[in-house]
């Protein structure tokens, strides 16, 4: 017996020389890697990030059953031994005597080991190994209480995936933190340990359902639980969460990332909670119109190309979409790319492409501010400008088609190219781009008529940002992604800015021009829309197809909503030979994102003229005043900025002035 002292004093005087050699202390409890985890704006998880997937939580925040259970099936002598149970390994040697070899390790030596396994490295079978993880485990006994190494140890386990302690496996599997666990959750968390791949819930149910029901036995077994507790727990079904982070939201998470970087948080250290802007439901519905869109489109190609020329861009069209709320910015929705996974690239962001007929608002906007009214005829003609370097820009349209005399309305509800150029050529493009750019376009607009039909490169965002003045009566909000940032102890750490709203577009003006996009979605290109949100729900917008079909657009708000689609190969190409348009792509995935989001009865409000708006019954096709020979069907309500209605007299403002004024 003095002999076995013995040699047990110098091994486990070797072990010491060892851990002191390495600098650190196998018998310490120290702080985990935790994981930043990112949520949506109704608390829900959307990601997390780290050097480990790991979120810590108290002991005493836990139900006592999930503590019991992991008790029960890992050291049933937890609270009796010193670190070491004698009476576990005695029995583990008579087993492996019997042929029938296992472990006998505490959660305490477990601890040591997974919480230093450069110093014991529990894949070591040898008895040195053993000697030194039972010294360490007494150690840490002497130095921390049973429930300080129970927290711990919950806290440390991995559960496979990548996921590390009993909360992020809740989490994923569940759906739930830790915390709100059932009693058969609980025992299936702590059926895993023994192996989490070989018992994995997801992906071998009917093996963890077993194993769960043997931690439930041996908790009855030990008066963790009675009898009738056992059975209704092990007869409950094992479920795990069927609702997983759409993958789609790792754009929004790198996104919050970034600004709580930039606002001076180091996330990546992991430990904080970053609380986005993001609407889960608007979220995954927006990502899966794309998916869907851009799927069948490629379906038919498919089906019509099958090797020919299109065969080599299968599985290549991409899309991005972004939905905002128009009164404070925050973003509501950002899908960046149709597959993360496949191309973490953000097309809302950093995605830069031609607009086409989707930027003409800017140019109808400039001509309204401009005492231009909605009723103005101009030409859809055949032009002829010369360029200053001598060449001839003939802009046409979409269907080679020329409509002739056309109200500014009408033109913008067919997206006439010609009138467009006409209308940025009188208002100057400069005029035009200076409004744009109030508006939230950060892309420079070339002087030349082109820019009037979208021909500078524009990110989903800005256009998403700037259509939102017209949906906001006027005023320009930043958009927002990040609410705060609160580190492990629940004080925010971080709150972005919030600036004031800034006018960049007349009241009367963004109203006129809002129900000229109006007409866009109820009889224009953008039709398409209103399969899918209700009539109850006012909807505006604008088309966007670029020369040859490489670029498809659709840009639109709703009294709650304002959004961008964008559908393309990143190295731009036609899309399905070049047959693709906004109206028939684009709108229908803004369409279908907007119907998520009034799916549950949603309230709105309508969009009400301001003050100095005044309204005229006029003649569709003439742009004049309706008369009783007006057919019906022609007669409709145009909108004006008082004082450009028919009839008004124009009044000089600057004129006045200099003239000192209206009557003294």
């Amino acid at each position: 017996m003095y002999r076995q002292l013995l040699t047990s004093s110098l091994i486990a005087v070797v072990a010491a020389g060892t851990i002191s050699a390495q600098g650190s202390d196998p018998a310490a409890i120290v702080s985990l890697p935790q994981s930043s985890v990112v949520l949506a704006r109704d608390g829900s998880v959307i990601g997390e990030f780290g050097k480990q997937v790991r979120t810590s939580v108290a002991i005493g925040a836990l139900p006592r059953y999930l503590t019991n259970a992991f008790v029960a099936v890992e050291d049933q002598r937890f609270y009796q031994h010193d670190g070491v149970d004698l009476v576990g390994v005695a029995a583990a040697v008579k087993d492996a005597v019997m042929g029938n070899a296992r472990g006998a390790s505490t959660i305490t030596q477990q601890l040591v080991g997974n919480m230093h396994p450069t110093l014991i490295d529990r894949r070591d079978a040898s008895i040195g190994r053993k000697f030194r993880e039972q010294t360490a485990a007494r150690d840490m006994e002497l130095r921390y209480s049973k429930a300080q190494i129970l927290e711990a140890y919950l806290n440390t386990i991995h559960f496979g995936h990548g996921w590390y302690g009993i909360d992020a496996a809740a989490r994923h599997y569940f759906g739930k933190p830790a915390t709100r666990v059932t009693l058969a959750e609980a025992a299936t968390l702590a059926a895993m340990p023994k192996g989490p791949a070989l018992y994995d819930p997801v992906r071998y149910p009917d093996r963890v359902k077993q194993r769960r029901n043997l931690v439930l036995a041996l908790m009855a077994q030990q008066n963790y639980i009675t009898a009738s507790q056992k059975v209704s727990a092990q007869t409950a079904p094992l479920v795990t969460t069927r609702t997983a982070v759409d993958a789609s939201f790792a754009y929004m998470v790198n996104v919050a990332r970034v600004q709580a970087e930039r606002g001076g948080v180091n996330v990546r250290d992991g430990g904080y909670r970053i609380f986005t802007t993001l609407d889960p439901v608007l979220q995954r519905a927006a990502a899966q119109a794309l998916r869907d869109m851009v799927g069948g489109v490629e379906q038919r190609v498919a089906r019509r190309s099958r090797k020919g020329p299109g065969a080599a861009t299968l599985g290549q069209l991409q899309g991005a979409v972004v939905m905002l709320s128009p009164s404070t910015g925050e973003v509501l929705a950002l899908v960046g790319g149709k597959d993360f996974a496949a191309s973490s690239f953000d097309r809302v962001i950093d995605g830069r492409r031609q607009p086409g007929s989707s930027f003409k608002p800017f140019v109808y906007g400039a001509a309204l501010l401009q005492g231009i009214p909605a009723n103005t005829i101009v030409q859809d003609t055949a032009l002829q400008i010369v360029l200053p370097n001598g060449r001839v820009y003939s802009p046409d349209n979409a269907d080679g088609k020329f409509l002739g005399a056309l109200t500014m309305r009408e033109a913008l509800v067919a997206s006439r190219n010609p009138v467009a150029v006409q209308l940025g050529m009188q208002v100057t493009i400069d005029s035009v781009a200076a409004l744009s750019r109030r508006m939230g376009i950060e892309a420079t607009i070339a002087p030349y008529p082109s820019s009037a039909i979208g021909t500078a490169s524009v990110r989903p965002l800005d256009m998403a940002s700037a259509y939102g003045v017209i949906a906001n009566g006027g005023a320009s909000v930043k958009p927002r992604f990040v609410q705060r940032v609160e580190d492990n102890a629940g004080h925010t750490v971080f709150t972005p800015r919030v600036t004031a709203p800034q006018y960049a577009l007349d009241t009367r003006v963004s109203f006129v021009l809002r129900d000229m996009m109006r007409d866009v979605v109820e009889r224009g290109t953008a039709t398409a829309v209103r399969k899918y949100v209700p009539s109850r729900i006012p909807v505006a917008g604008k088309t966007g197809t670029t020369n040859g079909s490489t670029d498809v657009w659709f840009v639109g708000m709703t009294p709650e909503l304002v959004g961008a689609v964008w559908v393309g190969y990143d190295t731009p190409r036609p899309i399905a030979g070049g047959q693709a348009a906004g109206g028939t792509i684009a709108a229908p995935i803004f369409g279908r994102t907007a119907q998520a989001y009034y799916a549950a009865g949603r309230a709105t409000h309508p969009w009400t003229p301001p003050v100095g708006v005044v309204s005229a019954e006029l003649d569709r096709d003439t742009g004049l005043p309706a008369t009783a020979t007006t057919a019906p069907e022609k007669r409709y309500t145009e909108w004006f900025v008082a004082g450009t209605e028919p009839g008004a007299i124009a009044i000089d403002i600057w004129k006045l002035m200099e003239l000192g004024g209206i009557g003294r």
